[in-house]
């Protein structure tokens, strides 16, 4: 039976999935949400205290005076008494006053824009006029227009809508509106600048990662200049370290093939015979064994980052099996390239179709390009393959999964864990799977 989880956690998480994942988001989202909320809070305080008061004031005066024109009407309903009432509250009143004969109310009335201005009109005719009456504030864009019965007919009271309510409320709305936008503008400029800092020195992080060299200087906020000054100091000391490490393995490789060198001429010089090639045999494995051992410890030494076009060096690398006596196939689209270290990564390349041409019979090379924009390299074989569970023992250094492939005898399990080393040190990876081939599938992945 399955516990349902507790509602806060569950809404925390549907807030998380909602809210931005970027620095730039939140760091908006905190700015620019308070500043919302807070105006969003003055504007209906506004209304609601101010506004509306106002209108409510307003409305009441307008139904007063036409109160007093009725009442004033319906006291003398003559036409002298009429004309002397209109031109009284013309001049007085700013009101328009028609009699119309025989009239009668309409029926209906426009909705108007300002519902609240409409509810508190009929309010305040309603407390202030006994019989029917009807109005209308959408019809006319700056009038209202007031009906009210009198004896033989409708009295018809035309009056400006500032009479009715705050016309200068949307200018309020539009400097309040104004001013938050150029505040979040503000806002927006000042936080892009600030981790714009930031990106630039994870971009420099990536770029060193893949072995670029990128001039980068801190700048930004100081906590940021600071996490800038410590990733330059820390570039500083591994590059430091990779030459020294690369001097001293230079050293290292001149100092074991000069012995081994006068083995082969004093081999060379020994009458042949089977112990002579057998011992010949044992000092080719030991060069091999010292090449892998310096080509694993160096890595990609101080090889420079260059484009390249893929299809021409997975054609060197289908050339130098072909001189071996093994036909690799190769589907590469000619248009595709590649920033990479030529020497490491051919390296790397030719070692994964080593390891698929000593297990199987035939082998195949496809290149293309994935969704994102990166390179994909497979290398598939009919050999008899790995088991899943051990893709990731293939790779551990000096492995050889003698049960699961055919042990190679000149290799000492170094093949693929250098080919991942060489692909990670730019950006990318290699893995294993089945191929379609029913052996062995490497793919390797490149940003």
């Amino acid at each position: 039976m399955r516990i349902p989880r507790p509602w806060p956690r569950l809404f925390w998480r549907a807030f998380k999935r909602l809210t931005p994942t970027s620095l730039f988001g939140r760091s908006l989202l905190i700015i620019v949400l308070p500043v919302a909320l807070m105006q969003i809070a003055v504007t209906y305080v506004f209304f609601d205290a101010h506004w509306q008061a106002v209108n409510s004031h307003l409305t009441e005066g307008l139904a007063g005076d036409v109160a007093l024109i009725q009442q004033t009407y319906e006291e003398d309903p003559t036409p002298v008494s009429l004309k002397r009432l209109e031109d009284r509250a013309q001049a007085n009143l700013g009101l328009s006053i028609v009699f119309q004969d025989g009239g009668v109310l309409p029926k209906g009335r426009r909705a108007s824009l300002f519902v609240a201005v409409d509810r508190s009109l009929n309010k305040a005719l309603a407390q202030r006029i006994d019989g029917p009456f009807w109005f209308d504030t959408g019809r006319y864009p700056a009038y209202v227009d007031v009906r009210v019965t009198v004896p033989h007919g409708v009295l018809r009271i035309i009056a400006s809508k500032d009479r009715v309510f705050a016309t200068r409320g949307h200018i309020f709305i539009f400097w309040l509106t104004a001013a938050t936008v150029l505040l979040t503008s503000i806002s927006i400029l000042f936080i892009r600048n600030q981790v714009r800092a930031i990106e630039r020195l994870a971009f420099a992080a990536e770029a060193f990662g893949r072995g670029d060299d990128v001039a980068f200087r801190p700048h930004g906020a100081r906590e940021v200049r600071q996490a800038a000054r410590a990733f330059l100091a820390m570039k500083a000391r591994i590059q430091r370290h990779v030459d020294q490490r690369t001097i001293l393995l230079a050293a290292v490789g001149h100092d074991l093939r000069t012995p081994l060198t006068r083995l082969r001429l004093a081999l060379a010089m020994t009458p042949p015979g089977p112990r002579v090639e057998a011992m010949k045999a044992d000092l080719g494995e030991m060069e091999h064994m010292i090449d892998e051992y310096l080509a694993f410890a160096r890595g990609e030494g101080g090889e420079d980052v260059e484009t390249v076009r893929l299809a021409d060096l997975i054609d060197d690398i289908r050339i130098d099996a072909a001189r071996s006596g093994v036909e690799v196939a190769v589907d590469a689209a000619p248009g595709i390239l590649a920033r990479v270290r030529p020497g490491a990564f051919k390296r790397a390349l030719t070692n994964l179709v080593a390891n698929a041409v000593g297990h199987a019979a035939h082998v195949r090379i496809k290149a293309g390009t994935t969704g994102a924009g990166g390179v994909e390299i497979h290398i598939d074989d009919d050999g008899p393959g790995i088991s899943p569970d051990r893709y990731d023992d293939a790779f551990a250094p000096f492995s050889r999964l003698e049960a699961a492939r055919n042990p190679n005898t000149k290799g000492v399990g170094l093949g693929l864990a250098i080919a991942r080393d060489v692909a990670r040190g730019h950006g990318g990876d290699v893995t294993l799977g089945a191929s379609p081939l029913g052996g062995l599938r490497a793919t390797v992945t490149l940003p």
